[in-house]
């Protein structure tokens, strides 16, 4: 496998844990140049998740002309961003879809024992809600800011057993 010269591998999230009990992963951090009368002048998005790892996940997008900035400019607004959504136990209660633009996540209950299959993006969503049993598929585009947000929508639709019930007036087995 090849690694960097910090011993990351290529397309790992960077992963902290806040005050709070909040985890952060960057997902992802884009440089873009403006070309000037001097020469090139860099600016940094960076995409940050956080989560509880009990059910509330988040997301956030940061620029600033400074990496750290950006990464803090997308938590803050990543802890605006907070939903909540509900786990059976590791995983989730059914199969759901999402997406957003290009890019759409099918979501699959695993049984215990299972782990995140999912890619980078997914599972860093998947994460840092608390899911620890659960399969995944993406479709369409591999960007991982589209993926972020086809999976929160996807979380998003999820509902509890009993609010099912609830809703078809039946008892379910």
């Amino acid at each position: 496998m090849a690694t960097s010269s910090r011993g990351k591998r290529r397309g790992e999230s960077k992963e902290k844990s806040r005050s709070g009990d909040l985890t952060e992963k960057v997902v992802k951090i884009k440089r873009c140049a403006a070309v000037v009368k001097g020469g090139r002048r860099f600016s940094f998005a960076a995409m940050v998740v956080l989560g509880d790892g009990k059910g509330k996940v988040g997301w956030g997008y940061g620029k600033a002309n400074e990496v750290p900035p950006s990464v803090e400019k997308a938590v803050k607004e990543g802890m605006r961003n907070m939903v909540s959504i509900p786990l059976d136990e590791a995983t989730i209660p059914h199969i759901v879809k999402g997406r957003f633009g290009a890019a759409q996540v099918v979501l699959v209950p695993a049984t215990p024992g299972t782990g995140v299959i999912a890619g980078a993006a997914v599972r860093a969503v998947c994460e840092a809600a608390g899911i620890h049993d659960i399969l995944t598929k993406s479709f369409g585009s591999n960007n991982p800011v589209p993926l972020v947000k086809a999976t929160i929508a996807a979380l998003q639709q999820l509902r509890p057993r009993v609010e099912v019930e609830r809703l078809r007036g039946v008892t379910l087995s």
